[in-house]
């Protein structure tokens, strides 16, 4: 069935990870078998990259590495496509979050990612997903290139946060619930499938010659840009309706599973 693909991309947390966050056990195994069939292989994730760096190290030159829900893409070390945000825009978004109650902000730059929180619990949550990790006293006096906001909210940010930063911003930035206590704010533009669209014409496949995989809101624009667009047997409705395909768990390792039946077999 599909033995022409060229490109697979696969969400981290809640596709590709199970919920102990591990990778699957024959990972590497079947990454080396698309590896010798010239299969292109993109971690397509709203983590860090340095954190993406840090998971995939034995291969860290060999794949693609769709960081920051596809504000930043990097391969082999270098920058193919980023995404960034005007500072005094990023000023703005930030104070508007401060003033919802129980939130904490990452603001994550190309460099590094900052935070002011103290809070242990918040710090342990976020340093899951930002290994570069400052913490500073003020986010609105750091220096760097920005690329996404992200909000976390252990409440939910579906109800805690995007009603209120959704009409403030979503005409203007991509405002995305990308897991259920996390949200991102991003450029107008930027989005996992904004990136997978660039890396089409950087690598030249075509949109039939694409997979993806995925759980949660963030990955929508991914699973419109591939033909082979799937959704985890765990992931949100929404997901499930939009995929043309679907995939065991990622407690089953389901992403192994389908290429292993589907690209390798």
């Amino acid at each position: 069935m599909t033995s022409s693909i060229k490109f697979i991309a696969t969400d981290m947390d809640g596709t590709l990870l199970n919920d102990e966050k591990a990778l699957p056990a024959d990972f590497y195994h079947v990454f080396n078998e698309l590896d010798a069939k010239n299969v292109l292989f993109a971690a397509a994730s709203g983590r860090q990259y340095q954190s993406l760096v840090n998971t995939f190290e034995p291969i860290k030159d060999k794949i693609l590495f769709i960081a920051e829900n596809g504000t930043l893409v990097m391969y082999q070390g270098k920058e193919l496509y980023s995404s960034t945000i005007p500072t005094p825009e990023i000023h703005t978004i930030i104070n508007s979050i401060k003033a919802i109650d129980n939130t904490f902000i990452v603001l994550c730059g190309k460099n590094s990612a900052y935070t002011e929180t103290t809070d242990e619990h918040a710090i342990e949550e976020i340093k899951k997903y930002y290994h570069n990790l400052e913490f500073v006293t003020d986010l609105l006096a750091v220096d760097d290139e920005f690329i996404k906001i992200a909000v976390l909210n252990f409440n939910g940010t579906e109800q805690q946060v995007y009603p209120i930063i959704a009409p403030l911003y979503a005409q203007t930035h991509q405002v995305v619930i990308s897991a259920k206590i996390w949200l991102d704010v991003m450029h107008k533009t930027a989005s996992k499938g904004a990136a997978i669209k660039e890396l089409q014409r950087i690598f030249d496949f075509k949109f039939e010659e694409s997979m993806s995989f995925g759980d949660f809101l963030n990955d929508i624009e991914m699973l419109k840009e591939t033909y082979f667009s799937y959704a985890m047997d765990n992931a949100h409705p929404e997901i499930k309706q939009l995929a043309r395909f679907h995939a065991p768990s990622n407690n089953e390792q389901g992403v192994m599973t389908i290429i292993k039946q589907q690209v390798l077999k």
